[in-house]
């Protein structure tokens, strides 16, 4: 019974320190890489100015009139 607590808590230790880094590694390949992926797809051919002339002629902004008036 000497020295249980201490060879357990090791055993756990580096079990929980192998599942953390399972998470770890399972979060930056199932969510992050993709996310940047997406994001890096979408502004590949993302044109700002076309973005903000439909947004001011659906009055999104209100001190930019859309043209014509």
């Amino acid at each position: 019974m000497r020295g249980l607590l201490a060879k357990r808590l090791r055993i756990h230790i580096i079990g929980a320190f192998a599942v953390s880094l399972g998470v770890v590694a399972l979060y930056k390949f199932g969510v992050a890489e993709p996310r940047k992926k997406a994001y890096a797809d979408y502004y590949k051919n993302f044109d700002a100015m076309k973005e903000f002339e439909l947004m001011r002629e659906a009055g999104v902004f209100q001190s930019a009139r859309p043209k014509g008036e």
